[in-house]
């Protein structure tokens, strides 16, 4: 194998001539990344198809598939937080790799977006010309990071094959529906039975057909498909549209005006505003596609068990699926006067948690939207209080306009604003089912329809929310669960701890003495045998809104029929192109205008809209859909594609997906299967990784993937934030120009400045870019910074000053084998000798423990170590030197291949092995003790681990450059911490 040629002088006139620069680096760093392309040094082998190894080698080791969060390119390219995960998940990859895995390790793009969009409407360039070059612009500043990716599985969201497969996937959703008593295959968790899965449609027809299943919403015995069978085609296709996983829904959604398009709840504040374009957002019924997500909430829940996540990811996703077990209670309503009886012989069903506290609920609140609301009384009853009536002379007024005033919030927002406590009577009367006394029904904005049933159960005694509206509304308050002993005679507000019921009786029931477990299958059993309630449970989640009023997205795969029905595309005329239009905006409007329509700027081209098509039964023509999916769509099944990105006959081929992501693929992926190490922030918990958990499991449902969960082990790393200043008006000023610290303050221009942390940004004057610190210290030399400024895990501030830290060991690992003045090596052959033995075996050990466990600062602490004590060496030994270089590898990979060349090997060391430890150099003889003298080292000498305190005290002052210090000065003080401190503090 021809060898690289050695790089040119780099140093100024007055440097040592091969002293290792920024411009030398560079140099070493883009020929080693060309060597590294031209070799396909980091292809990963399939264990069959196109795609093998480097040189053509087949697939061997163990199958490690690693991978970072799908980013989307911006046209403001990187700034230096962005890497920080990146260079992580190289660094792992590289180390497993070393360690005989097959390393599979690449990144895509994930191009749709709303920013491209938004260009476009601004200069009218095509989004796909704008992402094109922001993708151009990203390959590059990452690979010249020195990124271990295999270039061939590269792609991105917008590629026409990538589209092709993610509206197959769409497809094969809206193609299926969800069997609650199906027999589901992989492993079972929580306390389900295993039942439930996903079905492809035609199974559903079939059984209808059959009469081997009722048909929804029609009564009578489907035997033989009798009442099937009476239905007409259209009736029969509303029957199957209601079932479908993926399904049209005319409901509430967010609609913000200001973009002109709908947005999911997640995409909005809790201002009840745009994340994009901080516009505001309102509630209106539009026909939208949604998705089934709340099918598999019991799945989404219970399937967290099966890997291994941060437990505050797993928190976040179980309290957005909000899955709550209770039951449901319905309570009458009466008329509240003759003459008047408004909502009598009707009933009000809520869903509580805690039925256990019946007897204490003594109002009760529903959403401005409820039903009961649509009639009220037309006066008020007698006993409502004025603090009740928010001002109006009926029910009728107040009622209204409270309902006008709740239309204008987002379900967020009302969430967002609950602790106001705003609400108001409506007039009506319900009767509490256990006490059989008549309590007052409030409307609130913070019940939502969404959850349950949009009605609750007040209990002030047990729940601080409803104590605070009692307060504020003078409503009666009954503790029904008391601790042990009672409550404290001056105790006031809710008790929600544990203890028994109190108070809790009537003629047929008594809970007094209970635990709340027991009281609580109790009274569901009663409720059960007064046919007034039942056990359930119940989500917080909703189905996903999955429509979108953008042309910079996928178009859905259907058409509209005659009827007005949707209809599929078949695979054979995928992928459904966007077509050309004269204008790329949704049509906006004034943000407060909330009785705005959206327009899709796909509506615009009518020849792409209507169309003849032959879709199997001859030439019809259709209406196109002109909404768009969401962003989301892209990345939930990206991980996939990496398998093989040409790949034409699957979105994924099965042998690939078990072999890269199937359960138990490697001795340390679990049963639920999936992506050995996902790295990304965690911003995206009830976003990406909850849409992609979904789309994951109606894969697997459907036997197109084998593991139950697409991510075995999620890593969220921290952020790289950075200081701010600002000058006396209150403006940003250049950060890389204020000079000064902490103690003597910072100075821009010789004016005074305030300090202020937080993210980078072009408006903050504070961004760093990767290009800049390419120029200035080379790309190993950022690698290693980025690395070593704290756990993965946490946050960190940038300090670019701080880089040289960083520099210097690499300074000092180059001259450790090379010479500054003549380029020569300096390595000896010589045998090391067992102090340098036991400090190369050590490191090697500890240095192993930390790449393990992701924790790459205090491997580099060891190797800064193990460098430091060559570099006190006359001559470094070469069986040193080269584990040093081996494991500094990972890290700073383009020096460390440099140096490995240098020292005569011809094959790269990416698949070299690792280092291993030999036991005899393990054994601790001595120990290194350090002796200060007034908060100054003074000495080291090496003792036994075992020294005694007296002895080691005796020691220290005894040393030479003691004595020679304390200059015949007495000592005050010694603080001896045995065996490797001595503290002297003299006279």
């Amino acid at each position: 194998m021809t060898m690289p040629d050695a790089p040119e002088r780099t140093t100024t006139p007055d440097e040592p001539r091969f002293r290792y620069t920024p411009t030398l680096a560079q140099q070493i760093e883009l020929r080693w990344q060309d060597i590294w392309e031209e070799r396909g040094t980091f292809h990963a082998a399939n264990p069959q198809g196109r795609l093998t190894g480097p040189g053509g080698s087949p697939a061997a080791g163990d199958p490690y598939f690693i991978m970072d969060m799908f980013p989307y390119p911006s046209g403001a390219g990187l700034h230096v937080g962005h890497p920080l995960g990146y260079i992580a998940t190289d660094v792992t990859g590289r180390f497993r790799r070393m360690r005989g895995d097959n390393v599979l390790h690449a990144l895509g793009y994930d191009a749709f977006g709303l920013p491209a969009e938004q260009y476009a409407v601004q200069t009218g360039q095509h989004p796909r010309t704008t992402t094109e070059a922001n993708i151009g612009n990203m390959r590059r500043q990452l690979r010249r990071l020195g990124l271990g990716h295999d270039p061939r599985r590269t792609f991105a969201t917008i590629d026409p094959e990538y589209v092709r497969w993610t509206q197959w996937i769409f497809l094969q959703i809206f193609e299926s529906w969800y069997d609650a008593d199906a027999e589901r295959p992989g492993p079972v968790t929580g306390a389900g039975d295993g039942r439930g899965r996903a079905r492809p449609i035609a199974e559903l027809r079939a059984e209808l057909a059959a009469g081997t299943r009722p048909v929804p919403g029609h009564d009578g015995d489907n035997a033989g498909g009798a009442v099937w069978s009476a239905l007409s085609e259209l009736e029969r296709r509303d029957v199957i549209d209601a079932q479908r996983l993926a399904y049209i829904d005319s409901s509430p959604v967010n609609w913000c005006p200001g973009l002109g398009t709908v947005l999911a709840n997640e995409e909005v504040t809790s201002d009840g505003r745009s994340e994009r374009g901080n516009f505001p957002v309102f509630q209106r019924n539009l026909r939208q596609w949604k998705m089934r997500i709340t099918a598999y909430a019991d799945r989404l829940t219970d399937d967290l068990e099966l890997i291994d996540w941060p437990d505050k990811v797993k928190s976040m996703q179980r309290n957005w699926i909000g899955r709550s077990t209770g039951a449901n209670v319905r309570f009458d309503v009466v008329g509240t006067a003759e003459g008047d009886p408004a909502g009598a012989a009707g009933s009000l069903e809520v869903f509580t948690t805690r039925p256990d506290t019946l007897f204490g609920a003594t109002f009760m609140v529903v959403a401005p939207e409820h039903a009961l609301l649509d009639e009220v009384p037309a006066a008020w009853p007698d006993g409502t209080r004025s603090a009740w009536t928010g001002g109006y002379d009926t029910p009728v007024e107040a009622v209204a306009a409270y309902r006008r005033e709740a239309s204008a919030k987002t379900a967020v927002e009302r969430q967002a604003d609950a602790g106001k406590k705003t609400g108001v009577f409506t007039g009506h009367l319900a009767v509490n089912p256990v006490s059989g006394l008549q309590v007052p029904v409030f409307t609130a904005d913070y019940v939502l329809m969404g959850y349950g049933t949009g009605a609750i159960m007040a209990v002030p005694g047990g729940d601080e929310r409803d104590f605070a509206f009692a307060e504020a509304y003078d409503l009666p308050v009954i503790h029904t669960v008391e601790p042990a002993g009672g409550l404290p005679e001056d105790h006031t507000g809710a008790f929600a701890g544990d203890g028994v019921a109190v108070r809790s009786a009537n003629d047929e029931i008594s809970l007094d003495g209970l635990g709340v477990v027991e009281a609580k299958a109790k009274i569901i059993a009663w409720l059960e045998s007064k046919n007034i309630g039942e056990g359930t449970t119940t989500y917080r989640l909703n189905d996903w809104l999955f429509s979108r009023q953008r042309y910079w997205g996928e178009p859905f795969p259907v058409v509209w029929d005659e009827d007005d029905r949707p209809v599929a595309i078949p695979d054979a005329m995928l992928p459904v192109d966007l077509p050309d239009v004269p204008d790329y905006a949704p049509r906006t409007f004034d943000p407060e205008d909330a009785n705005s329509e959206p327009e899709a700027p796909l509506g615009r081209n009518d020849d792409w809209v209507h169309v003849t098509l032959d879709l199997g039964d001859g030439p019809k023509k259709y209406r196109r859909d002109t909404n768009t999916m969401p962003n989301w769509a892209g990345s939930c099944w990206y991980y996939l594609r990496y398998l093989d990105p040409a790949e034409t006959s699957a979105a994924a081929l099965p042998e690939l997906e078990n072999y890269w992501l199937g359960p138990q693929h490697n001795p340390t992926s679990g049963p639920a299967g999936g992506v050995d190490l996902y790295v990304g922030g965690v911003e995206h918990a009830v976003l990406h990784l909850l849409y992609a958990r979904f789309w994951h499991k109606v894969l697997f449902d459907l036997g197109h993937v084998s593991g139950v969960e697409p991510f075995g082990k999620l890593f969220n790393q921290g952020y790289v934030q950075a200081y701010a200043y600002t000058d006396a008006r209150g403006q940003y000023v250049p950060a890389e120009e204020v000079e000064g610290d902490e103690q003597a303050g910072f100075t821009w221009q010789g004016e005074p400045v305030n300090r202020e942390y937080g993210k980078m940004g072009k408006s903050l004057k504070n961004v760093v870019t990767p290009d800049e610190m390419y120029e200035q210290y080379g790309a190993d030399t950022f690698r290693v910074y980025e690395m070593s400024m704290g756990p993965l895990d946490l946050s960190r501030p940038w300090e670019t000053r701080a880089v040289v830290g960083s520099q210097r060991f690499l300074q000092r690992l180059w001259r450790n084998v090379v010479s500054e003045e003549t380029g020569e090596l300096t390595v000896t052959d010589d045998d090391a000798d067992t102090a340098t033995l036991r400090a190369v075996h050590r490191a090697i050990a500890d240095v192993r423990v930390e790449m393990e466990n992701m924790r790459p600062n205090t491997a580099i602490a060891k190797l800064i170590t193990l460098n430091n004590h060559l570099t006190g060496l006359s001559a470094v030994p070469r069986s040193a030197v080269e584990p040093l270089i081996l494991m500094t590898a990972p890290i700073a990979p383009h020096i460390a291949e440099e140096l490995w060349s240098r020292l005569g090997h011809e094959d790269s060391l990416a698949h070299a092995p690792f280092p291993a430890a030999d036991d005899q150099y393990l054994v601790q003889d001595t120990v290194t003790c350090v002796v200060q003298v007034q908060g100054k080292v003074r000495a080291k000498f090496e003792v036994a681990p075992s020294i005694s305190a007296e002895d080691l005290e005796a020691a220290a002052l005894a040393e030479p450059n003691v004595v020679k210090f304390l200059d015949g000065r007495g000592v005050r003080k010694v603080i001896v911490r045995a065996p490797k401190l001595v503290n002297i503090v003299p006279a």
